[in-house]
């Protein structure tokens, strides 16, 4: 049959798909509009299941405000390209309205959210995924409630951050903070906060560092004692090397191997547990120091930590919670 060029501008309208895919779909359907724009959203989800397996590390990140509550929404997509293609954009900034109108729970109840156009979010991904060639993915989602919130996006619109405060600020000083945290990464508002694990899997990590420390200042120590530089026998490998090399004899080699053999075992087993302790919990210390958001130093002034900047500003604002994403990271 006759596929008229109005009609087929008429589907493209209806389903933002391409002309060619439009006018096949009507010739498939025999002019049934119905029919064709079904046709066209399997041929998404047959480009959708294709694609399944392939990595979304571009995209745009976007936040909503509206009140006490906020959203943060990544539209994730493979390529630079397509993130920086208008219609992409638009669907970021349409999903992130039905977002914040509907607010849901996660990113499954995000998909089946009806946008302003009637079509659900998962709907009009998978449209957009057959009209690009390429996979599109909610790629993160998370809701935030606070008496105040502050957002920011990144330029590159890849990276943004949420903010909630325990009361209104003034001036930029929720934006600011956002930018903190997009740009600092904390992984959580205090040392009170960060959750167990993490502080468990720290302390675990700092203990042993700590250890492997004082066993190598042990064998350094009788390494050189024996003659031997420490430098050229702190790998397996570079013992072989530099044995080539000629900077060790081969009886210094073998030396070296008995020397760290043993003084390893000796140190390991008398290792000082107070002292371990002692020097694991300041490395924790440390570690909150440089990952809660409060104690960090603030990029925007240096040599003021953010809890102290918020206090400058404004002595009763708190930072409540954040949500964070990167498709940079």
């Amino acid at each position: 049959m006759e596929i008229k060029a109005a009609d087929v501008a008429k589907l493209r309208k209806m389903t933002g798909a391409g002309m060619m895919d439009c006018k096949n779909a009507l010739v498939e359907a025999e002019g049934d509009f119905n029919r064709a724009q079904e046709i066209i959203r399997e041929k998404g989800k047959l480009v959708a299941a294709k694609r399944a397996d392939r990595e979304t590390t571009e995209g745009a990140v976007v936040a909503r405000i509206n009140g006490n509550k906020a959203i943060l929404v990544s539209l994730g997509c493979e390529t630079d390209f397509v993130a920086a293609n208008a219609e992409f954009k638009a669907l970021a900034e349409a999903i992130a309205d039905a977002a914040i109108a509907a607010f849901p729970a996660d990113k499954e109840a995000l998909t089946n959210v009806k946008m302003a156009d009637g079509r659900t979010v998962g709907e009009a991904i998978t449209e957009q995924t057959g009209k690009s060639g390429e996979k599109h993915v909610i790629a993160y989602y998370a809701t935030l409630e606070a008496p105040f919130i502050g957002s920011y996006i990144h330029f590159t619109h890849k990276d943004g951050a949420l903010v909630g405060f325990n009361k209104e600020v003034a001036g930029d000083l929720g934006k600011h903070i956002a930018m903190q945290v997009t740009s600092m990464k904390p992984v959580a508002v205090n040392a009170e906060s960060v959750p167990a694990e993490i502080v468990k899997q720290e302390l675990e990590v700092a203990t042993e560092k700590t250890k492997e420390e004082q066993i190598q200042k042990a064998v350094d120590a009788a390494l050189k004692k024996a003659g031997i530089n420490p430098a050229h026998c702190d790998s397996e490998d570079h013992i072989e090397s530099n044995t080539a090399k000629g900077w060790l004899t081969p009886d210094q080699a073998a030396q070296a191997r008995q020397i760290i053999k043993t003084v390893s075992a000796e140190k390991a087993a008398n290792l000082p547990a107070a002292m371990i302790e002692n020097i694991a919990k300041g490395r924790l210390a440390k570690f909150f120091k440089e990952q809660t958001l409060e104690e960090q130093e603030f990029v925007m002034e240096g040599k003021i930590s953010v809890k102290d900047y918020i206090a400058g500003i404004d002595k009763d604002a708190k930072v409540v919670a954040f949500r964070r994403f990167s498709l940079s990271d």
